[in-house]
């Protein structure tokens, strides 16, 4: 039998979110108090979650500024897996760079707060690293297929350390510069994969030749 009294609070549903609402939300956070600053609780208050439901989303307060990175890469990975197999080699790994970096114009401030996060914060630089290695295999695994070698042999190797290489310095460019545009960017970094580094160096005025 129904005692009578009401609940001080109605029930309903619990708050939802997403990992990439999550991030979000952590990353202005991060802004607004700093990194190191906002706890895990500070976060999960804000979304309206228990603290034990932010771990669902993340292993770590680290893993926020990343949002929803698995998703990213198995989105990049089946991009690689979908072009044509005669594409030539540096016009599939320009593709993928463009791929995975490209978003849409709304999100560009809160991108920016990311990178800005990823690139800036001591804290966060050997998470980040592990987060890097996981990219750099999709693209080690594309060159291998390609080039009929194993994901870990050399070349596959240098060529996703080459492609974060120039993600990570046309990002750092970006965020130095609030007129730069990252596609154009990347565009130019890539341009190496194409005449490489004696050519570029050429077309450089000023540029001492060396010999």
């Amino acid at each position: 039998m129904a005692s009578g009294t009401t609940p001080s609070k109605p029930m309903g549903r619990r708050p939802s979110t997403t990992r990439g609402a999550l991030s979000d939300l952590g990353i202005e956070l991060f802004a607004s108090k700093g990194f190191e600053e906002t706890s895990v609780d500070d976060i999960a208050d804000a979304a309206g979650i228990a603290r034990r439901t932010f771990f669902r989303y993340f292993p770590s307060k680290n893993a926020v500024p990343w949002g929803d990175f698995d998703a990213q890469l198995a989105a990049l990975r089946a991009h690689l897996d979908g072009l044509p197999d005669d594409i030539a080699l540096p016009d599939a790994l320009r593709s993928a760079l463009l791929q995975f970096n490209t978003f849409p114009f709304e999100e560009a401030a809160i991108h920016r707060q990311r990178m800005s996060l990823i690139l800036g914060n001591a804290a966060l630089q050997s998470y980040s690293m592990v987060m890097y290695e996981g990219w750099r295999a999709v693209i080690a695994d594309y060159v291998a297929a390609r080039t009929n070698c194993a994901p870990t042999d050399h070349l596959p190797r240098t060529l996703g350390w080459i492609l974060l290489g120039i993600a990570i310095s046309a990002y750092a460019q970006w965020l130095a510069d609030d007129e730069a545009n990252l596609v154009e960017l990347l565009l130019a970094g890539t341009s190496i994969l194409y005449i490489g580094l004696d050519s570029q160096a050429r077309v450089r005025p000023g540029t001492p030749s060396g010999h």
